[in-house]
């Protein structure tokens, strides 16, 4: 991407011009990773990129893809966030596992199944058909509106929140993180649950990622004022989203495996950029 496609897409994105120094300290190294991985021989390269809510994820794929697609390579971006299952689909968890299964977000809350399914479709020959999630409405949308890209791809770009991520120890689980567990989960069945959805389906479906880049935050407590950033743009957009009083308890959803994260993914993970409370990143590894 040359300086007047980087200016275009933060121009279109509104992105502010600090921007630039995530896309030299990030998106560059990621492509550079893609390109020696392809160099290797390997016909698709998957990549994961994993960050708390807010961090940027979105952006930094968006602006990896075109930075590869200007090297010549053929890249798709997904989001673990559209294989959230339908609202139906957890309140039938929430009904027969648990009532915070509602809520969408922690592992048990995706078809990881068809995740891993597009994963592989994305390397054969053919036309893939990649699911979408409304936030606003808070339900995948039709496969009428799903947008099609011809595979094999040269790169595909995986962002979510936990992408990466590993299970805790179950002795770790016995102590609530916050007041959502202390109350609302004081059996621990709810983040059992979790815990051991996240050690099965899910590794498999990491497991296919050749490099993961974890964006990580300066602790968990700014990730609800991102959270609020992200839900103000929606509203703008939309019209819809949560109230600033919703955020929180949101986010508590979120908390136990955030940290866990913060304190177990970098060292292990093929890039660890750490944010400011700006985003401003530093690169490791």
């Amino acid at each position: 991407m040359d300086e007047a496609a980087l200016a275009a897409f933060l121009e279109v994105e509104a992105l502010p011009a600090a921007f630039r120094e995530t896309f030299e300290t990030v998106c560059r190294p990621l492509a550079a990773r893609a390109q020696t991985l392809r160099d290797e021989g390997r016909r698709t390269v998957l990549l994961g990129i994993c960050g708390a809510q807010g961090s940027g994820k979105s952006t930094i794929a968006a602006a990896t893809c075109r930075l590869l697609a200007g090297q010549g390579a053929s890249a798709v971006t997904l989001s673990l966030d559209d294989f959230y299952l339908s609202g139906e689909a957890r309140r039938r968890l929430a009904r027969e596992v648990h009532p915070l299964f509602a809520t969408r977000g922690p592992p048990g809350t995706h078809d990881v199944s068809l995740a891993a399914s597009v994963l592989d479709r994305l390397q054969a020959a053919g036309e893939v058909a990649l699911p979408s999630f409304d936030k606003a409405a808070d339900e995948p949308r039709p496969a009428a509106e799903r947008r099609t890209v011809a595979a094999p791809a040269d790169v595909v770009l995986l962002e979510g929140w936990c992408v990466g991520a590993r299970p805790q120890d179950p002795a770790a689980l016995v102590t609530p993180v916050n007041a959502l567990e202390a109350e609302e989960d004081a059996d621990g069945v709810w983040r059992t649950c979790v815990n051991t959805a996240l050690a099965g389906p899910y590794q498999s479906l990491f497991a296919r990622l050749q490099a993961v880049v974890f964006l990580a935050a300066p602790s968990f407590e700014v990730v609800a004022g991102w959270r609020a950033e992200q839900e103000a743009k929606l509203r703008a957009r939309t019209g819809a989203g949560m109230a600033p009083g919703e955020i929180g308890r949101f986010v508590a959803h979120y908390e136990r495996l955030t940290r866990w994260m913060l304190a177990e993914m970098p060292g292990r993970v093929a890039l660890t950029v750490r944010l400011g409370e700006d985003r401003a990143p530093r690169l490791e590894g």
